[in-house]
């Protein structure tokens, strides 16, 4: 604060006493001296004054411009309560396939200070000026030229959208660019195509949601499908598995089964022809004299301690009244083996 009072003192005494007047520029604002009248020469000096600065010259030889070098948004839109102008102000123009569209578009931009001097020069001596003559001018030209080369279709594309925004940049660049200014970016926000027009598109995105929903309820419905077939052959599989190890059980238990009666008929044939060979050793044994002799032992143990009652028979024959029959079997039998010797 003190420091600003005594500028101004300074500056009031320069004036009366030399009759100096001071200039100043704001924090984002470059000045620019015009020479009316100098023994070196006149005309616009070729220095660009720093922002923030104040400066002493003599009145009515000299001139004094600022221009501002802070990022500026030069905005032409459809709403008419913002942007440049209170009216409506985007770009009108057509698609490269013939409809009528209109789109808002931001152009931001600044002033290259060291560029100060030639602008006051040669292109304009105030920001307003320089704005709408010369910006606004080439801003609102040339880029309907460039989103003109889009089709209706590719509006709906942001990616088609940027990438002639981008190309609309680069062209306000080259052509703004000499004159001091550079083109920052170039944005584009709203569009609009005719009421007739709009209202088709309207209508085709309402089918194209029905489309896409249809689409979905389609793709949804097969995905139940899909789940609904993979639980029943999950199913299947569980019940094929459950068959098969009922199966494989009972393979398994019939397997042990037939190995055990394999075993037990082994056994059994085994044991007949033990038997058999047995048996047929024995009617080798019964075929000789040893069999026969074997037979009238077995059946004199038969007879062993029975009483055998014979009747008498004609004459000649034996009386068994008073015959012992046991006696005389066994003697019989041992006579008999006897004589076998």
């Amino acid at each position: 604060m003190k420091r600003t009072i005594w500028i101004i003192l300074a500056a009031c005494w320069m004036f009366t006493t030399t009759g100096c007047v001071f200039y100043t520029t704001g924090e984002t604002e470059v000045g620019v001296r015009t020479r009316k009248f100098s023994l070196t020469g006149k005309g616009v000096e070729d220095k660009a004054y720093a922002p923030g600065s104040t400066h002493f010259f003599l009145p009515f030889i000299n001139d004094w411009h600022t221009f501002d070098t802070k990022l500026q948004n030069l905005e032409m839109v459809f709403e008419q309560a913002r942007g440049d102008r209170r009216s409506r102000d985007d770009l009108l123009f057509k698609t490269i396939d013939g409809n009528d569209i209109s789109l808002d578009v931001i152009i931001a931009y600044r002033i290259d200070a060291d560029k100060a001097p030639f602008i006051l020069q040669t292109v304009a001596d105030n920001d307003i000026t320089l704005r709408d003559k010369i910006v606004r001018t080439i801003a609102r030209s040339k880029p309907r030229d460039i989103f003109g080369e889009l089709t209706t279709e590719e509006f709906y594309v942001a990616d088609s959208r940027e990438k002639q925004a981008q190309r609309a940049k680069d062209v306000l660049q080259d052509m703004l660019g000499p004159l001091g200014i550079v083109v920052e970016k170039v944005l584009t926000k709203d569009y609009r195509f005719n009421k007739e027009y709009q209202k088709a598109i309207e209508d085709k995105k309402v089918a194209d949601q029905q489309v896409q929903k249809n689409k979905s309820a389609q793709h949804a419905a097969l995905e139940e499908y899909k789940r609904k077939l993979e639980e029943a052959k999950g199913e299947v599989n569980k019940l094929i598995a459950d068959a098969d190890g009922v199966f494989r059980k009972a393979k398994i238990e019939a397997d042990v089964y037939y190995e055990k009666q394999k075993l037990l008929a082994e056994a059994i044939m085994a044991e007949g022809i033990a038997e058999a060979k047995g048996i047929q050793e024995m009617n080798n044994a019964l075929a000789g004299s040893g069999g026969e002799a074997l037979v009238k032992l077995r059946i004199a143990e038969a007879l062993q301690n029975k009483k055998i009652m014979l009747l008498p028979v004609s004459e000649g024959g034996m009386n068994l009244k008073t015959t012992d029959i046991n006696q005389l079997i066994n003697t019989m039998g041992v006579k008999s083996l006897g004589g076998k010797k």
